[in-house]
């Protein structure tokens, strides 16, 4: 472990009690709930709090069901009726519960929720500008310390327990250090810089991050989420194709048999597929365009209607963005290293929604619980830990792009590394649809890859663009490799885990797949899980 204690004038060195990770909903809901407790916050943002990430991207909605309502009971029924076995009823509930609570919160804020045709307040959406512009006025209000543009490197530990992390701030080139008693990952997820809209910055660096510090991953064969898209245009907003018709280049309406990105991707192999929305009568027309207006404006541009007029369209992957796999916490939103806590898209979903993608309203939903639970966890943590925390010896846990195992090579390129990790994870007949042979055939590439970023790729003394570069280089290739193997390891067809080897779905396996490792990956299915099924 490297020492930390050595800087520069231009440095920034800070003492919390709560370090988050991440200023989307989830991040901004763990800061504010620590620092409403009485924690000294500091959230770091790879970007800027209130407009970076998926959420910043566009509106979103929500579940928002009261207790005992016939919206809660509807809403914990579809979850568990296309969970496929792997979501429970009490997270579900506990969920649903926490996250109504706090968005009753937001309306007696002063949040200006929109109005439905009664006029009264409908908290079923968000406006995602609004909503994260609101938040970070209230970050500041609670005296929580932002740090925008600045990306975290590595975690900081003392004696087996995270303190703190350090990055660089990508605008001033400044080093920064913050000395915590925890952390909370709310870095989202990881879609492989695939376009799709929100995502550029979402590159998996707190999965790798946590990883470096022991941290145990599931879910992460529930990954293969990609969203259906106008070709010309990277917004995955799929609602509206719920009133589409897809055809083919000549004109041939396609057979729905099965889920539409299913039907959409054995298509796109075979060559292009369109799509009217010609199926939604004026008034969900007008719904549509008030509801999701970023969703119109390439077809504006194109000088397109796609309401009687058909266009092409793609799939881009969505990764752990949509997807289900991340962090393993328990109840307070601890990971098992002590110290470290995880929220949103970083942390697993799959007691939520099980093995399919929690889309719009549940992965919001999601964010917002967890983000409470993870800033309520790690104050308290903070807590028992003491205000001493920071006169502990710490030490840097990270590795590749950051700290060669062996001599840096300023020949061995980042975007290489990179082309390598979407090459095995963005193709349809690699991810989407999935085999044994390939899936090995996948994994032995990215292992061969990821050995020589290991040994070799290093940003050392460039701009801080190249650095944080380098190590989402290697937050990429971790996750592949974690997403592959965790495939290969579930033998079966389960929500959006695809196996054309495996086609059916098999009882026996109705559990969730554990996964980690750095330079040796490995994949175990829950051992606690299995013993209670047996």
């Amino acid at each position: 472990m490297t020492d930390v204690t050595r800087r520069t004038e231009q440095d920034i060195a800070l003492v919390a009690d709560v370090l988050v990770l991440g200023g989307g909903p989830s991040g901004a809901w763990a800061a504010l709930t620590a620092a409403e407790n009485g924690a000294k916050v500091v959230l770091a943002e790879k970007g800027f709090v209130g407009t970076g990430g998926a959420t910043a991207a566009g509106n979103t909605t929500m579940i928002h069901a009261g207790p005992h309502s016939d919206a809660r009971e509807a809403a914990i029924k579809r979850r568990l009726s296309i969970a496929h076995g792997l979501a429970d009823r009490a997270s579900i509930e506990r969920i649903i519960d926490q996250s109504f609570d706090c968005l009753n919160k937001l309306a007696d804020w002063g949040y200006h929720y929109p109005v439905n045709d009664a006029g009264a307040s409908y908290r079923g959406s968000l406006r995602g500008p609004d909503y994260l512009r609101f938040m970070r006025k209230k970050l500041r209000k609670a005296g929580v310390t932002i740090l925008d543009q600045s990306p975290a490197l590595e975690l900081l530990a003392s004696d087996g327990a995270i303190s703190g992390a350090a990055g660089i701030n990508r605008l001033t080139q400044q080093r920064w250090s913050v000395r915590s008693a925890a952390v909370v990952i709310s870095t989202g997820g990881c879609a492989f810089l695939s376009k799709a809209l929100g995502t550029n910055g979402l590159t998996g660096d707190g999965l790798l991050l946590s990883a470096e510090a022991g941290a145990e991953l599931s879910g992460m064969e529930f990954t293969g989420q990609y969203g259906l898209a106008p070709a010309f245009s990277s917004i995955t907003k799929g609602i509206m194709y719920f009133w589409a018709t897809f055809t083919d280049e000549d004109g041939n309406v396609l057979e729905r048999k099965g889920d539409r990105q299913s039907v959409v991707a054995q298509n796109l192999l075979k060559g292009p597929v369109y799509a009217v929305i010609d199926q939604a009568d004026a008034r969900l027309q007008e719904g549509m365009r008030r509801g999701q207006p970023n969703m119109f404006l390439a077809f504006d541009r194109k000088g397109i209607d796609p309401f009687t007029q058909r266009f092409p369209v793609t799939l881009r992957y969505e990764g752990t963005v949509r997807g289900v796999g991340g962090l393993v916490i328990d109840r307070s939103g601890a990971t098992n290293v002590p110290g470290l806590f995880a929220a949103g898209d970083a942390a697993s979903r799959e007691n939520f929604v099980g093995a399919v993608s929690g889309g719009g309203g549940p992965n919001a939903t999601w964010a917002i619980a967890s983000g409470v639970w993870a800033g309520q966890g790690a104050g308290a943590f903070a807590g028992r830990i003491g205000r001493l925390h920071d006169h502990r010896p710490a030490g840097g846990l990270g590795g590749a792009g950051l700290k060669p195992s062996e001599k840096p090579n300023a020949s061995v390129d980042a975007h290489t590394f990179i082309e390598a990790a979407q090459q095995e994870i963005l193709p349809l007949d690699r991810n989407f649809f999935r085999t044994g042979p390939g899936l090995q055939a996948s994994l032995g590439r990215l292992d061969t890859a990821w050995r020589s970023a290991r040994a070799h790729l290093s940003a050392d003394g460039l701009p801080a663009s190249e650095i944080v570069r380098a190590r989402e280089t290697a937050a990429m290739l971790a996750n592949a490799r974690w997403i592959v193997a965790s495939a290969m390891a579930r033998r079966e067809s389960r929500g959006i885990n695809r196996r054309l080897d495996f086609p059916n779905t098999d009882p026996m396996q109705q559990r969730r797949l554990l996964s980690g490792g750095i330079d040796r990956v490995w994949v175990r299915p829950n051992v606690i899980e299995r013993a209670i099924a047996s």
